[in-house]
């Protein structure tokens, strides 16, 4: 009843693996001589092409110019093919949003100490939310007589990886292509291996230009990246998988798990043979169908509330699947069994707190999360699907006002318009209830930004349009303005490289989010709560967003002001994306939280 590894860890559901066409038929480069290597940097793009890298990201600079002149003059910019990117953070976010969907490392390369620094924030994103990311850096020679006079000065740091050591796996400084070589094997290994993350591979500029003196004998990665198959401890499956047969409410929390489609039909198959209610959560992919019937209300992004606690509240048996914060999910709870399947403790540190606060667990099962349903299954003689599809349930929608333009407007003019097209929400701002649009497949929906940061959402829409081209599936992106104004120019990259992605601005405009701290800070301390919008409020003027996204060489409507507008814009930009293009609609929405989200942003200063 086990699958194959790969079933289980892989997560691809889309064949990601070589460079698009059309992508591969832009910026072809002049012909060249060179046929072997004969620098350092030459070697370093030769190990990236042995690891089926498709794709670098990159805003360019002097330090790793030795490596941009290998991947033009001596690959002949093809894979890796350059993602020309016009700020390191995008090329950071692009390389994220490619692995959301194909749960493989792509490549992002930064200019020295400064692109890295520009990178952080994207960076601390794909550590959060565990997404494998090979980041190429460089340092102006590490021998200071090589050193032009001011700028590779500036441009060298002693320990450049220290910037970002305490939220990448591993990181390092090879001295020589050899080392190079085998530093790129290692941490592509690591970043691909589970629990996933970001790594860092700085370039010594003086290596990457120096001419070879030996020959760098090529290395087969497959020898060097060895399979890990973290399978669960069979003595351990056969107890959880008695408590869960016995139990009465059992209640699985699917947390993080793969894209793979066959994982997905497990957890329903697992689910329905325990009668198990179910909950899922937005900060992460879709784990589970939202509207199947055992789903224990809709998925939140802070903790469970309604249906989910009541589900959690009468649970005998909880099994964890690598759920993100479950000591906040069991916190009150004292006459539940805990089961935990995770491996995330494996990279917990002292420096990030992303790894939350530390459940109470009565069984751990060291293991990819995916391994333990099959294996599970496999213990309770259950097949690996469900017998038959389940009925999905109706959701009832409430009477919106006819005065304004709310989120919920928006979604449900853009669900009607998508219609029966399979679709993946890359996307969703801190106002989208999880019961306007239920998911049915791994994906439908690729999660948030991980670091819960501003400025994400447009890169990692990008690289998840990247890795979706051409699989059928309408990529849409829901941002905020705030959001999307950080990260706008990644839309550049999409129009130059023609990665279909359609951008729907929830514009409210106003960091909204901060405007419900500023009213709880006011009602607590009896002061007026009518200035709340002040440092918060994006206006005075208001942004043209349409105007920024035609800049970037989008197509792009409104603003959209009322509710009769919604459908017709949309249907004209699903049309332009069908056809190849990046359209952006700016929806002008009333500031709002659902009461769920307002409590649980607010709950903590109670």
């Amino acid at each position: 009843m086990n699958p194959p590894p790969a079933a289980a860890t892989a997560g691809r559901a889309t064949s990601a693996d070589a460079a698009d066409p059309q992508i591969a038929s832009i910026e072809r480069p002049a012909s060249t001589l060179a046929n072997a290597p004969g620098f350092g940097s030459d070697v370093v793009a030769d190990t990236l092409r042995a690891l089926d890298i498709p794709y670098i990201a990159l805003n360019p600079g002097a330090s790793y110019r030795g490596l941009h002149d290998s991947i033009v003059n001596y690959l002949g910019n093809e894979k890796p093919q350059m993602l020309l990117c016009l700020h390191e953070e995008s090329a950071v976010a692009i390389a994220h949003g490619y692995a959301k969907v194909t749960g493989r490392a792509m490549a992002a390369a930064v200019h020295s100490n400064v692109g890295l620094m520009h990178a952080t924030m994207a960076i601390f994103n794909a550590w959060c939310d565990r997404a494998p990311v090979l980041v190429i850096g460089a340092t102006g020679p590490v021998d200071a007589m090589k050193r032009r006079p001011w700028i590779d000065w500036i441009h060298t740091a002693r320990d450049q990886g220290a910037l970002i050591r305490p939220y990448t796996k591993w990181d390092d400084q090879p001295a020589s292509p050899g080392a190079a070589q085998e530093s790129l094997l290692r941490a592509t290994w690591i970043a691909n291996t589970q629990p996933q993350g970001p790594v860092y591979v700085n370039l010594d500029a003086e290596m990457q230009e120096e001419k070879l003196h030996n020959p760098v004998k090529p290395l087969d990665p497959k020898r060097y990246m060895p399979d890990m198959p973290l399978a669960p401890a069979p003595e351990l499956i056969k107890t959880v998988a008695a408590l869960l047969k016995a139990a009465k409410h059992p209640v699985i929390l699917a947390g993080r798990g793969s894209r793979s489609v066959d994982a997905w039909h497990a957890r329903v198959a697992l689910a329905e043979a325990l009668n198990a209610r179910v909950l899922t959560d937005l900060k992460i992919a879709a784990a589970f169908p939202t509207d199947h019937p055992l789903c224990a209300g809709v998925p939140g992004t802070i903790a469970p509330t309604g249906p989910a606690l009541e589900a959690l509240q009468k649970a005998d048996v909880i099994l964890s699947l690598d759920w993100v914060d479950l000591a906040s999910a069991v916190k009150s709870l004292d006459n539940a069994t805990i089961v935990q399947a995770s491996l995330d403790h494996r990279v917990h540190n002292g420096w990030s707190m992303d790894h939350q606060g530390l459940p109470p667990v009565d069984h751990f099962l060291s293991a990819d999360p995916d391994r333990v349903v099959f294996a599970l299954l496999a213990e309770l003689g259950v097949p690996a699907k469900p017998a038959k599809p389940y009925v999905p349930t109706k959701v009832e929608q409430p009477t919106l006002p006819n005065d304004v333009v709310l989120v919920e407007h928006l979604a449900r003019a853009l669900k009607r318009e998508v219609g029966d097209r399979e679709m993946t929400l890359t996307h969703l701002p801190l106002s989208w209830n999880g019961g306007w649009w239920p998911f049915r497949h791994p994906l439908d929906y690729l999660g948030s930004d991980g670091g819960g940061g501003v400025g994400g959402g447009p890169g990692h829409s990008v690289g998840a349009a990247l890795a979706l081209k051409g699989s059928g599936r309408l990529p849409i992106a829901i941002c905020g303005d705030g959001d999307t104004m950080m990260g706008i120019t990644a839309l550049w990259t999409a129009a130059h490289y023609r990665i279909p992605l359609l951008l729907v601005v929830a514009n409210n405009r106003s960091f909204y989010n901060d405007e419900v701290h500023q009213e709880r800070m006011a009602r607590m301390r009896h002061r007026p709560v009518e200035n709340k919008w002040i440092g918060q409020r994006i206006a005075d003027p208001d942004i043209d967003i349409a105007a920024m996204a035609r800049a970037q060489g989008a197509v792009a409507f409104g603003p959209v002001l009322t509710q009769d507008e919604l459908r017709p814009v949309f249907a004209q930009a699903i049309a332009a994306v069908e056809a190849g293009g990046i359209a952006v609609v700016d929806v002008r929405v009333e500031p709002g939280y659902t009461p769920a989200m307002t409590a649980a942003l607010t709950r903590s200063s109670d």
